[in-house]
């Protein structure tokens, strides 16, 4: 399903200038993560969405025109879950929020609170949790505006950067199961693998995160 569906180009086809765009004139609908992973790697801070585990993908659409992307999946830390839910399948992470840099004001929140709302009719989720990177400049306020509960912050932390893009530091022990049953890393996990013995990716510290926390049910 859609949200607010409207086309907020000008007649001629041009984009209208944020500073005098609506927000609600945006369209939010689910979508695959194939119809969002290359705006996404282009847009959002960590430049890449390998390894992540998928459940819920959302795209913001200006008329026809893919201006934000947005998903959500399993708890990064395993069994990170238990410190807020009774069940792993209660909980979901926001994992990849990101706009177009020219949007009006709020855009963000926006986009957030009409995902939220889909979640909360959609799905049994009861809680979803995010993260804002202090090392990137980010508090937490467009969760703030959601009404989402700062509920504390992470312990320090590391990530592998390589070749421009920011990996987390598990990506090296992310597995599959090939057909004749051998357990194998992979293909990208390998790479920055390799990448990190041949001195080509490098480990990088990151200060706390903030923590926060909607309920939806």
């Amino acid at each position: 399903m859609s949200f607010f569906v409207y086309n907020a180009s000008s007649e001629e086809g041009e984009r209208v200038p944020a500073e005098i765009m609506s927000v609600t004139n945006f369209t939010v609908t689910p979508c695959s993560v194939q119809e969002i992973r290359e705006f996404v790697e282009k847009w959002h801070y960590s430049g890449n969405i390998n390894g992540l585990r998928v459940s819920h993908c959302f795209a913001l659409y200006d008329g026809d025109e893919l201006i934000g992307g947005m998903i959500f999946g399993s708890m990064a830390m395993a069994n990170a879950w238990k410190r807020y839910a009774d069940a792993e399948e209660d909980i979901i992470e926001l994992r990849r929020l990101c706009c177009i840099d020219d949007t009006p004001k709020n855009t963000e929140s926006y986009f957030i609170g009409a995902a939220l709302r889909w979640l909360k009719v959609n799905t049994d989720i009861k809680l979803v949790i995010s993260y804002a990177d202090a090392h990137y400049g980010h508090a937490g306020t467009i969760y703030k505006a959601t009404n989402f509960e700062h509920v504390g912050m992470t312990s320090k932390g590391r990530v592998i950067m390589h070749a421009g893009k920011q990996f987390h530091d598990k990506t090296i022990r992310t597995y599959y199961t090939d057909r004749h049953g051998v357990r194998r890393l992979k293909p990208f996990a390998q790479n920055v693998k390799d990448a990190l013995e041949s001195g080509e990716a490098f480990y990088e510290s990151r200060p706390p995160k903030h923590i926060y926390l909607k309920r939806l049910r």
